[in-house]
């Protein structure tokens, strides 16, 4: 073992298909100072099932953290999570999501203390979400904009994405325009941060927990670091059913007043007030 050691934590609720090939990409890391917890939300024990199969051989700890599903709580289930993990670096993502072989190693290799780190996502259209096996994982053919286009299509900009190298990479990632913000599915930072702000607010549903959390950490006094083109994940295709117009305005509100009074703890988080 070597290197910083690394949590990663990866949230799911009943799509053990996607979770599946999310699991399988980190058994094929480059790195291996690393452990994986599972933020379940609430899933079947179809969900426990496919893990404890993971378990038998899998290369790094893997754990399996659940609370009991009341409804979405992804928040409150994070925070648990973040106060158990092993290690002082967190890598926050999802089960959707699958990781290149270099993606904890390019987290560990940029991490530093007084940032947070911003990584980037490829959306896939559903007929290449669904044609990934665990061998093209393995061998990381979905990671081929060839194969991509061959199983269901892979836009210019993505393709992009994929194929630029180390020093390519770097400079795509100086000028994009998009903030370098703290996204859940591919973003990173020191655990001590995330509890210096509370963690996550609890009282945050779908659309935008992960930005206000990230918004606090610059208030903290963090900076971030633009990796989207250096640290990729598969976001894999699903309906959005937990999306909504009151959640979105609820949640907007919440950012405001963080933008506003420049706060850096919540409330609502880790600690209850």
């Amino acid at each position: 073992m070597s290197g910083l050691a690394i949590t990663v934590i990866v949230s799911t609720y009943n799509a053990e298909e996607w979770l599946e090939k999310t699991l399988e990409s980190y058994k094929h890391q480059d790195y291996d100072n690393f452990e994986v917890i599972v933020a379940d939300d609430g899933s079947r024990e179809t969900t426990k099932e496919l893990i404890d199969k993971f378990k038998v051989d899998y290369p790094v700890n893997l754990r399996h953290i659940w609370h009991e599903d009341k409804g979405y709580r992804r928040q409150e289930l994070l925070n648990k999570c973040i106060l158990q993990t092993e290690h002082d670096y967190i890598i926050m993502t999802d089960g959707d999501c699958i990781a290149r072989k270099d993606f904890v190693s390019t987290h560990a290799k940029f991490a530093e203390k007084g940032y947070f780190l911003s990584g980037g996502y490829l959306k896939l259209n559903m007929a290449a979400s669904k044609a990934i096996t665990n061998k093209d994982i393995e061998n990381e053919n979905c990671f081929d904009t060839k194969w991509l286009k061959a199983n269901g299509g892979v836009t210019r900009k993505n393709a992009l994405k994929l194929n630029s190298g180390e020093g390519l990479s770097t400079v795509l990632d100086f000028i994009t325009p998009t903030n370098a913000s703290f996204n859940n599915c591919n973003s990173s930072a020191w655990k001590d941060d995330l509890i210096a702000i509370n963690g996550y607010d609890e009282r945050m549903q779908y659309g935008g927990p992960d930005r206000e959390l990230g918004e606090r950490l610059w208030n903290y006094g963090l900076k971030s670091k633009q990796i989207r083109h250096k640290a990729i994940v598969l976001h894999l295709d699903h309906p959005r059913g937990y999306k909504t117009k009151e959640s979105l305005e609820r949640n907007l509100a919440i950012r405001k007043t963080v933008k506003d009074e420049n706060l850096k703890w919540t409330d609502h988080g880790i600690v209850k007030k």
